[in-house]
């Protein structure tokens, strides 16, 4: 099997890797090719620094950490907090699935409180199925089928809640997952903090920095694993499902292809297979169990 096309989605230089950094560790670290983008230049995330001199910044960051794993890591000229859902920005957002051919997109769901997340989501929204149609920005190849598209988690409860329809065992990614966090000097470290009111608690020391914003990190994810229990038990079984601490986790957006089980197994090779009663079994089980059939 040729290897898979994933393409992340985010508002902002960080948004890709803070919501799916584990997971796009494990497609990259199996030879996967993987593609982080950042719609917005992110020029307005910081309370010191704006203008072209933070986005230089922020681009420079963005690439560091695509590099932790081994992946690309784009940013867009659009304003940060300023996006809009224009049908420019749709044709971009087409014209950059079509390039990049992507067997599967992620990215942020439609209720959010940023309005760059909103509008990212919605220009995805919009740009599913429309990347089939011929007619439509005709001067770049159309794709013969619509890819599978995710969310990114969030816990946002209305209109609707959450859902994890996919979860991902992050576990081991969580030092490759904190090394390109750790990249983006200028959020995590100046400010998230500031804006967040605890700049005081950022240690001074480049070692002791990482070990604090790992903490941090361990601290947000750990919750998404109980929130979810019941998936990642029926993802891992009962005996390791229980003991798994961080997980990531994906909703399917009935926006693009269908995420049956065939396409689960392509899409996530490295979960575990789905029986046909729902449990889970080895893939070799599993190869197994389809050949007798």
């Amino acid at each position: 099997m040729p290897p898979l096309r994933i393409l992340v989605l985010g508002a902002h230089p960080d948004d890709a890797d803070y919501k799916a950094g584990g997971t796009a560790s494990i497609w990259s670290r199996l030879g996967h090719e993987v593609k982080l983008v950042s719609v917005t230049n992110g020029g307005a995330g910081h309370h010191q620094l704006s203008g072209e001199a933070l986005v230089a910044r922020r681009r420079a960051e963005a690439q560091a950490a695509g590099a932790v794993i081994g992946a690309s890591y784009d940013v867009l000229d659009h304003p940060d907090g300023g996006l809009l859902p224009t049908l420019e920005a749709r044709h971009q957002i087409i014209r950059l699935i079509r390039d990049f051919r992507p067997d599967l997109i992620l990215t942020h769901r439609l209720n959010d409180y940023h309005p760059d997340h909103r509008y990212t989501a919605m220009l995805v929204q919009d740009a599913a199925y429309m990347v089939t149609v011929p007619a439509v920005c005709p001067d770049t190849p159309h794709l013969q089928r619509n890819p599978v598209i995710l969310y990114l988690s969030d816990d946002f409860k209305k209109p609707v809640p959450f859902s994890a329809d996919v979860v991902v065992d992050i576990g081991a990614e969580m030092d490759s997952l904190v090394n390109m966090l750790h990249c983006h000097v200028s959020q995590f470290y100046e400010w998230l903090p500031y804006n967040g009111g605890y700049a005081e608690q950022v240690p001074a020391d480049d070692a002791a920095r990482r070990q604090w914003l790992k903490e941090g990190m361990q601290h947000r994810i750990r919750p998404l694993a109980d929130r979810h229990r019941d998936r990642v038990v029926q993802t891992y079984g009962v005996e390791k499902g229980h003991t798994i601490e961080y997980i990531e986790a994906f909703e399917v957006s009935e926006y693009g292809a269908l995420l049956d089980d065939a396409a689960r197994a392509r899409l996530f090779p490295f979960l575990p297979a789905v029986t046909p009663l729902g449990n889970t079994a080895p893939v070799e089980d599993w190869e197994d169990l389809r050949d007798d059939e």
